[in-house]
């Protein structure tokens, strides 16, 4: 019987590494404090912004359902409501752009907003979150 081993056994490793939302070319922001980041990500073309937070001074209680990371992930579509979402990934990357404080930020139905006292995000139907380190809250 012949065994067939993987060329790139770590190669194989990465690709299973990968986060969920993981694309080809990243697209999104991060705040000038580098504590929150934001992703776009087209899936069939259903747009989809999510943000998270790397330091939160109130972090909620995790849900019963949820067994991986909850609290500092928040996600939504370019229509509907935002939400705190359970995740295993995140979107933080140090590559991406910096939003700085009074710019403006439009992707595919979203828009987001950088100030000192965090980041705001709304879709299309303008519903969204503002995020920052003290506060967060939906709308």
């Amino acid at each position: 019987m012949l065994r067939l081993r993987p060329i790139f056994p770590a190669l194989s490793l990465l690709v299973l590494a990968a986060p969920a939302h993981a694309q080809s070319a990243v697209t999104g922001f991060q705040s000038p404090s580098k504590n929150i980041a934001c992703q776009y990500f087209d899936y069939d073309k259903q747009n989809v912004l999510r943000c998270d937070l790397s330091v939160m001074e109130n972090k909620p209680r995790r849900p019963a359902d949820c067994d991986l990371d909850y609290g500092q992930a928040f996600e939504m579509n370019a229509k509907g409501p935002a939400a705190r979402i359970c995740h295993g990934d995140t979107v933080m990357d140090k590559s991406l752009p910096v939003l700085a404080y009074g710019e403006v930020w439009q992707r595919g139905g979203f828009t987001c907003t950088s100030g000192q006292a965090g980041v705001t995000c709304f879709n299309t139907d303008r519903r969204g979150f503002s995020l920052a380190r003290a506060k967060q809250e939906m709308f």
